[in-house]
């Protein structure tokens, strides 16, 4: 039958080996836990894609520059301001004949479409006829509405760039994620393989 001397040995390994295992795992919860603070996130601002939505809705370029975007200032800023001028240049161009057509309506032959004579006085026959000014009109009036409504569509696309911008930018790129596609040929069966692979370093 042991002894005493034996089962008091047996008595220390055991409490030696809980000791160690709670000093092991004391530490390895100090560890977690300074791991765990040192890892710190943005907080994501959930109002930032309606506020770069909103500077861009009252001025143009502007929710581009809350993002950050710069670069895309000009392109906004010269897209507007072209459909802009063109809408404006086709809106005078068909007071213009308009004008002139109300003109012969009341009688006048004097309008700057009908042209004139060497002496200066009115050609027998108009150098545009009624027609050729309806036309014109009809014409115009197409154009500048075309013109009006691709304005509108380039304002509505700055200020849904600005919105989904704003989103984007607030996404979590780490780089121990990784998801790229991958093409490998397979010799055996004469055959390419196209997938996509998910890296995760840790």
């Amino acid at each position: 039958m042991p002894n005493k001397t034996f089962y008091s040995i047996l008595f220390l390994l055991f409490i030696g080996s809980t000791c160690f295992s709670q000093s092991d795992s004391t530490k390895v919860d100090t560890d977690l836990m300074v791991v765990s603070d040192t890892i710190t996130r943005e907080p994501i601002n959930i109002l930032a894609p309606s506020k770069a939505a909103f500077y861009s809705a009252v001025l143009p370029g502007l929710g581009q520059a809350y993002n950050k975007k710069y670069w895309k200032i000009p392109i906004v800023v010269g897209a507007i301001t072209t459909g802009i001028l063109i809408y404006d240049h086709n809106n005078r161009e068909y007071h213009r004949y308009r004008d002139a057509y109300k003109s012969r309506l009341a009688g006048y032959s004097n309008d700057e479409f009908w042209g004139q004579n060497a002496d200066g006085s009115p050609l027998a026959s108009p150098r545009v006829s009624n027609d050729g000014l309806i036309r014109a009109q009809e014409s115009l009036r197409r154009n500048k509405e075309i013109s009006l409504l691709v304005t509108i569509g380039i304002y509505a696309l700055n200020i849904i760039d600005a919105n989904v911008d704003a989103h984007l930018l607030q996404y979590n790129v780490d780089e121990n994620l990784a998801l790229k596609p991958h093409f490998k040929y397979n010799e055996l069966e004469n055959t390419s393989d196209l997938g996509v692979t998910v890296n995760f370093k840790f």
